[in-house]
């Protein structure tokens, strides 16, 4: 639970929260939304963490929040109108996980927000709602009701769909998932990686410390920081515009470690945008040999040239194109890499609507373009060298069960393990690739394997 300080009622905050919830749930995307909403607004101040804060939160808790609508009202929370289900969500999420907003103010700002937007016949609603459940809770009672099917329960209290709770409690089983849907409900942490050829780690602290900036270093990854509590403007912290650094989660900096690059090699990053593994790749070469950044939107990749620039990388050439179908590369690849576009699943405290948007149908899609990228790659690779398949999603038909596939239709190919002595040896699965569980390592979702033929 985030330690925000809370703006006095009423709060703008609250009224931009009400409005991009709105289009969220009218099936807009969250970030993208939410960004459209506070570039045009002037709020600024503690209003504007505040208004993030319940965005995100309460499109994650969802479904916890409709139940308790379902459980506490006379009608269902899908039989309200959109509006009075918004206003009730804004009212719950903040009485129920934001312990520095005083319940009073959570009650009466939501009366009047449902006034305000036109609906002042519905304030008695809102006020009964919001005062039953505090008054349960000042009982000792839990307002929130589980049903006894475990799944259903596990789903409800974490706001998770079900397919997506039986899929982890037949992975890992019942205290373990219970951990990772407690994680992934999590804000947030933002993780930088140095880059070496323009900076040293003490360098960037020592800005940082200067301009207030907290940070911890993180183990294993010798160029990683962690931002800590930290809420504003990224582009505005020292070191951007020289370079010294660029953002990227700690599980992706393993990537580029398990690809292990080394000097004047060619490198083929099939599904490069936004950059930031191609990025690392260059900086672990020093920036010599050839690496292609291959990605099919133009505007993707105009993005990765900027991400060069400014880190004064040269050895990055990008190439418009679909990597299912390419042929030029063929057996020219020292090292191959397939970060696979995918269902997310590791990184869903990040994108707060992606729970919603995939279901049972969307990862045989995701599945299938997973299976063309890998089998396409691997006639990139040159002999000798090496193909790794990396996804930021915790979906065994994306990963175990995709690399299985690979192995037995190509069968003079086999997996290549961390080395002992490596960081990644503690996250490397019996199989010999590599599994990182967010709720067990503290970072996002990922799975990486890396094959050589026989």
């Amino acid at each position: 639970m985030p330690d925000l300080p809370i703006p006095a009622a009423p709060s703008p905050a609250r009224r931009l929260a009400f409005a991009a919830l709105k289009e969220i749930y009218q099936g807009g995307f969250a970030d993208v939304v939410l960004h459209r909403h506070l570039q045009r607004t002037t709020i600024s101040g503690p209003d504007r963490p505040f208004a993030t804060e319940l965005v995100y939160g309460i499109v994650r808790r969802q479904r916890t929040l409709d139940a308790l609508i379902d459980q506490l009202g006379t009608k269902k929370a899908q039989q309200q109108p959109l509006e009075l289900r918004i206003v009730l969500h804004l009212g719950l999420y903040q009485l129920r996980y934001l312990s520095h907003v005083p319940p009073s103010a959570a009650v009466n700002t939501s009366v009047d927000l449902v006034k305000a937007i036109g609906l002042p016949r519905l304030s008695g609603v809102v006020n009964g709602i919001l005062r039953q459940y505090l008054r349960l809770q000042g009982e000792g009672t839990d307002p929130l009701l589980l049903p006894t099917d475990a799944i259903a329960a596990l789903g409800i209290r974490h706001s998770f769909p079900d397919w997506l709770v039986a899929l982890w409690l037949e992975a890992i089983g019942p205290e373990a998932t219970d951990a990772l849907c407690d994680w992934l409900n999590q804000s947030p942490t933002i993780d930088l990686r140095v880059h070496s050829l323009r900076a040293t780690v003490d360098t960037v602290e020592a800005a940082f410390t200067t301009a207030g900036i907290a940070t911890t270093r993180l183990p294993g990854l010798p160029w990683a920081l962690r931002l800590v509590g930290h809420s504003g403007s990224i582009r505005e912290m020292p070191g951007y515009d020289n370079g010294w650094w660029t953002v990227q989660d700690a599980s992706a900096q393993w990537v580029s470690y398990l690809v292990d690059p080394q000097p004047d090699q060619v490198v083929i990053d099939a599904c490069a945008a936004p950059g930031g593994k191609a990025a690392h790749l260059a900086a672990l070469m020093e920036d010599t040999g050839t690496i292609w950044a291959c990605d099919r939107t133009p505007s993707r990749l105009k993005k990765i040239q900027q991400t060069c620039d400014r880190l004064g990388l040269k050895s990055i050439h990008t190439l418009v194109g679909d990597s299912t179908t390419l042929t030029r590369f063929e057996g020219q690849g020292d090292r191959v890499i397939v970060d696979a576009p995918c269902s997310g699943l590791g990184t869903l405290h990040r994108h707060a609507d992606a729970r919603w948007r995939q279901t049972p149908e969307t990862i045989q899609e995701l599945v299938q373009l997973q299976q063309n990228l890998l089998d396409r790659a691997a006639t990139w690779v040159k002999p000798g060298g090496t193909l790794v398949y990396a996804t930021c999603t915790l979906h065994p038909a994306e990963n175990e069960a995709q690399v299985n596939r690979f192995l037995q239709t190509h069968p003079d190919w086999h997996i290549l393990p961390p080395a002992p002595e490596s960081s990644l040896a503690a996250s490397t699965q019996p199989e010999g690739w590599v599994k990182i569980w967010p709720h067990e390592q503290g970072m996002d979702g990922f799975f990486m394997a890396r094959m050589g033929r026989a």
